[in-house]
């Protein structure tokens, strides 16, 4: 008897710590190796459809394979928003099946220090921009009035081919992502800028200081080896 109400509770203990709403300023998810499995799911309260988005993130990596960064899926798409890197010198934004591919330059192609990189679709124009490193890359477009499904599965680690699933070890992450945020709305450059610093902006979608996540597989949550802008700043200050 002892022993079955021990098990529920470190049953209750475990789902507590997978689904928790946090504050990770200054850490980061650690996927330390490829697998079809670690990943992390994002919950975020989505109620209509998304027109103008703006998602940035910052990562750590080794890898010269393709691999995801971001992975919005809906029951309509797989890749509803995708941030997908092809290669070292080149990254894919995917949007509702639609798809455009950004040249990356070679003095923004190391890995040294990691990368801060947004990227933003704009429904009237179906201008995409990315940024990286604060560094802006040509724009490019996408057909206008493209929308975004409010029900999604969204998964770091993985890029997913079906709703939730259909994971390849081939196109998974390996190294640490953090400062992960999604706006409603299109930055400004100066708002981009300030983004990097890991600067308050309004309205979020996602927000990495208050964020409801579950982990699967071999991920954890660690202290980030690279300080956003803001620490280098305070520390230079």
């Amino acid at each position: 008897m002892q022993k079955g109400l021990l098990c529920l509770l470190l049953l209750f203990v475990s789902l507590l710590g997978s689904l928790a709403l946090e504050d990770l300023e200054r850490k980061a998810f650690v996927f330390p190796e490829a697998s079809n499995t670690a990943r992390v799911v994002l919950k975020a309260n989505l109620t209509r459809l998304l027109t103008d988005i703006t998602l940035c993130m910052r990562f750590y990596t080794d890898l010269s394979r393709a691999h995801s960064l971001f992975s919005y899926a809906s029951k309509r798409s797989s890749n509803e928003l995708l941030l997908y890197v092809e290669n070292s010198g080149q990254y894919g934004f995917y949007l509702g099946g639609n798809s455009v591919k950004f040249n990356i330059p070679e003095t923004l192609r190391t890995n040294l220090g990691g990368k801060h990189v947004c990227v933003s679709y704009e429904f009237s124009t179906g201008l995409v921009e990315l940024w990286v490193n604060r560094q802006p890359l040509v724009r490019k477009s996408l057909p206008k009035g493209l929308s975004i499904q409010p029900e999604a599965s969204i998964v770091l680690g993985q890029e997913q081919d079906s709703f939730g699933g259909g994971f390849d070890i081939d196109q998974s992450f390996r190294g640490e992502i953090s400062d992960v945020y999604m706006w409603d709305r299109v930055l400004s450059p100066d708002e981009v800028a300030l983004a990097e610093y890991n600067d308050k902006l309004p309205d979020y979608l996602i927000d990495w200081r208050a964020l409801k996540y579950t982990i699967a597989g071999h991920a954890v949550v660690k202290p980030a080896l690279l300080p956003s802008r803001s620490d280098w700043y305070n520390a230079v200050a």
